[in-house]
């Protein structure tokens, strides 16, 4: 089963990580933005995914419905690319992958970073959680007491991956073998 994940700036790595656990393997679109370690990322996810399609090449499998994906992550999804999905405007193989998991009623997880929001981007915000997307920034989940970076990176790409509902949660959620909350005295 493909999965296509995009952009490797919030570590996808650690998406498809979760999602091999699953049983899943997933497709990667790779923007053209330039990264300082690009080279290193885009190796260690090439090792990680089943293709790698550039942002360019709409014309890959994942840009049609007859493609058998269970769902999409967007991470991160900046206001631009959130905003072209929200309108339709499938100009890339990122939104046009996107605009595929909105008309076929599949889940599509958008890992929106901006902030502060403007009026704008609320705006494209509820637009396309009104077509079916799932708005998830990628807040770190502090009442859990992450002990490290690398957790709170673990737990969002964990919570990605639970809201594409492919098997029982692997995030951590709060309940009663959370950490309890510190005394505020």
């Amino acid at each position: 089963m493909a999965l296509p994940l995009l952009d490797p700036r919030l570590d996808v790595a650690q998406a498809l990580q979760r999602l091999a656990e699953l049983g899943y393997r997933g497709r990667i679109c790779v923007l053209t933005a330039s990264l300082p370690d690009r080279a290193m990322v885009e190796a260690e996810l090439r090792a990680l995914a089943t293709t790698v399609h550039p942002i360019g090449d709409v014309g890959a499998a994942i840009a049609s419905g007859s493609c058998p994906v269970t769902g999409m992550i967007v991470a991160p999804c900046s206001m631009r690319s959130l905003a072209a999905i929200a309108l339709g405007l499938d100009d890339n193989l990122l939104t046009r992958a996107a605009s595929v998991q909105l008309k076929e009623r599949r889940a599509l997880v958008l890992l929106a970073r901006e902030a502060p929001l403007t009026l704008a981007h609320l705006r494209a915000m509820t637009q396309a959680t009104e077509m079916g997307a799932i708005i998830a920034p990628p807040v770190p989940a502090f009442y859990l007491r992450p002990a490290s970076l690398a957790e709170v990176v673990d737990q969002i790409a964990a919570r990605a991956v639970d809201l594409l509902h492919l098997a029982a949660p692997v995030a951590r959620a709060w309940g009663p073998a959370a950490p309890p909350r510190p005394d505020r005295a």
